[in-house]
């Protein structure tokens, strides 16, 4: 890999890639760990399923009362990592989080699986709980109050992360990893080798 042989664009060439990882079953290809941080500067980080990507840059989907969206409530910038180990790729990507809209929230809630839906309406995600039977009986309550139509709740909803920088790296013998960085200037981006 070479700056001058990855395509301009890096959520093109992020495309590229995340085809390939499909295409030889790479294992959870959209597996994405995200870091944030509060005002505080305490990094947290964990892994979310990137739920999309287009020219705006890398969704995900959460409570917007759990950790991470607090995190960005008070610090809207975030760092994700995919490690495809099996091609010995991984992306990296820092910018700016803003929420998806309400319809787009909508749309992909619409097509999660039923018992997602259940446990997103239920879950205080991230709030201590007395023991799993009190998730499990308000799993429970909802499903019977819903069915298979639990409505969007209000504190659930899309993320999206907005790149101002992007790196490739790909694994090469003796350690001498091949790293391409791109940066935003301005309205354009800007391609840049790394040492390993």
């Amino acid at each position: 890999m070479d700056e001058s042989n990855v395509h301009p664009d890096p959520i093109v060439q992020f495309r590229t890639w995340f085809d390939e990882a499909v295409a030889v079953g790479v294992r959870e290809p959209d597996a994405m760990t995200i870091a944030t941080a509060g005002t505080a500067g305490t990094p947290s980080a964990r892994t979310v399923s990137l739920r999309g990507f287009d020219e705006r840059g890398f969704a995900f989907y959460t409570n917007y009362r759990s950790a991470k969206a607090r995190d960005l409530e008070e610090n809207p910038r975030a760092a994700v990592v995919f490690h495809w180990r099996e091609v010995e790729r991984q992306v990296r990507a820092m910018g700016t989080v803003a929420r998806l809209s309400r319809e787009e929230s909508l749309a992909y809630w619409r097509n999660r699986p039923l018992g997602s839906r259940l446990s997103a309406l239920v879950s205080p995600q991230s709030e201590v709980v007395a023991d799993r039977a009190e998730l499990e009986a308000a799993y429970e309550a909802a499903a019977t109050r819903y069915g298979d139509d639990p409505p969007l709740p209000e504190f659930w909803g899309g993320y999206v992360l907005t790149p101002d920088e992007v790196e490739l790296w790909e694994g090469q013998p003796n350690r001498l990893h091949d790293r391409v960085r791109y940066r935003r200037v301005d309205d354009h981006w800007v391609r840049e080798r790394l040492a390993p």
